[in-house]
């Protein structure tokens, strides 16, 4: 899946976002949830491959959830979800989003999976899951996963552990794990991912998202 005009999927991610989006704000004269979302983009910056852009936007009223991705399940490929958000707690947070999509462009598949999210005080949990169900080659298909365990020193600092398992990066490991950083500045944010540190397929992830 190589993608060498990165660029066009950072421009996918300034139009269409993802994780996390804000709360939708209720419409003023109809009480009703607005329109929520963010927009994401990011550059992986590869050591022994060709450096190549993600994209993703997402878009929240109420419970509901849509989500456009781009390069992400496969290279030059494009993904469409809709999901049904499940949140609650006080002391411990937590939401719980599965999701249903569409993969299409180089790679054409079928896609279920689920979002989830745990928080305590300055601690949190992100994990998201899917499985890619090839529909050209079944034998392609393969089970995706992002894990993030985060925490905030600071309101516009975050720091954790990555990991994740792809088929889009071919590494050697079938788990890429790592550490990572996030600034957030008003509805902002820039992260820096640096995945299996430790070894000659280091990588390192910037990314740029903006909430809305």
């Amino acid at each position: 899946m190589a993608v060498r005009n990165w660029g066009s999927a950072l421009a996918f991610a300034c139009v269409a976002a993802a994780r996390p989006a804000l709360g939708a704000e209720p419409d003023a004269r109809s009480g009703e949830p607005g329109w929520s979302g963010a927009i994401t983009g990011y550059y992986y910056a590869m050591r022994d491959q060709p450096d190549f852009g993600v994209g993703i936007a997402s878009l929240d009223r109420g419970s509901l959830h849509l989500e456009a991705r781009y390069n992400y399940e496969a290279r030059d490929s494009g993904s469409t979800f809709v999901g049904w958000k499940f949140e609650g707690g006080e002391t411990v947070t937590f939401a719980v989003t599965p999701i249903v999509g569409a993969l299409f462009g180089s790679t054409r598949g079928f896609v279920p999976g689920v979002e989830v999210s745990v928080g305590w005080r300055a601690f949190d949990v992100y994990v998201e899951a899917e499985y890619v169900r090839d529909l050209d080659q079944s034998d392609a298909s393969y089970y995706y996963a992002w894990s993030e365990l985060g925490f905030r020193p600071a309101e516009w600092l975050r720091i954790g552990l990555v990991g994740q398992r792809t088929q889009t990066i071919d590494s050697g490991r079938d788990l890429q794990r790592g550490i990572f950083g996030q600034l957030t500045l008003g509805k902002a944010t820039l992260g820096v991912y640096a995945f299996n540190p430790d070894s000659a397929s280091r990588y390192i992830i910037v990314s740029v998202g903006a909430q809305f």
